[in-house]
């Protein structure tokens, strides 16, 4: 079983990691580097993170299942496709905007991961993309949206993906505000006339 202060030091270290990763590359960042910015020796490092692998799967992940359960809590809750499209857009960007290392590692670096790890990465970012996928086609069944080309939903996403390389959590504006000024300039483009 595991304990507090077990998980609590995982967190940690997972974090410094996020940054180490974020900042280094994850190829360039060698065990030594993390056991010297985290205080610890490579047995207990170990201890902590089983392998470098899995703390990459580890960073990758926590966001995107955090994305995914917000998401399908959209889902359930709010019918209308534009106002779920709108919320899950201020739910993404508020997201990227507090946890910018863990995405620019998930964005730059999930592809290093190997096997079922990286299976099972690529099926939680398919699965938040049918969360997408759903609102836009709801919105063209109901006759808001006009039929819109099946890539649409990767387009939309990479607008809002691509963030993590500008947004600032003490910007002008607000991650909600950017949010909803992409997603008015987006509906206005799908509605149907």
């Amino acid at each position: 079983m595991m304990t507090q202060k077990f998980l609590s030091n995982r967190d940690r270290i997972r974090g410094v990691c996020a940054e180490l990763f974020a900042n280094s590359g994850y190829h360039a960042t060698g065990i030594a580097e993390i056991s010297a910015a985290v205080g610890l020796g490579r047995g207990a490092l170990y201890h902590y993170i089983g392998s470098k692998e899995t703390l990459l799967y580890e960073i990758c992940g926590r966001q995107l299942a955090e994305m995914n359960a917000t998401a399908a809590a959209l889902a359930l809750e709010e019918p209308d496709p534009t106002i779920r499209l709108r919320e899950l857009a201020r739910s993404l960007l508020r997201n990227i905007a507090e946890h910018k290392a863990e995405w620019s590692v998930f964005f730059r670096e999930h592809g290093a991961l190997t096997g079922a790890r990286r299976d099972i990465i690529f099926a939680k970012r398919a699965e938040y993309e049918e969360h997408w996928r759903h609102a836009v086609d709801q919105a063209v069944r109901d006759g808001s949206f006009r039929p819109l080309p099946p890539l649409i939903i990767k387009g939309v996403l990479g607008m809002f993906n691509y963030s993590y390389l500008w947004l600032s959590i003490d910007g002008p504006s607000t991650p909600e505000q950017i949010a909803d000024d992409f997603i008015d300039t987006l509906i206005e483009g799908m509605r149907k006339s």
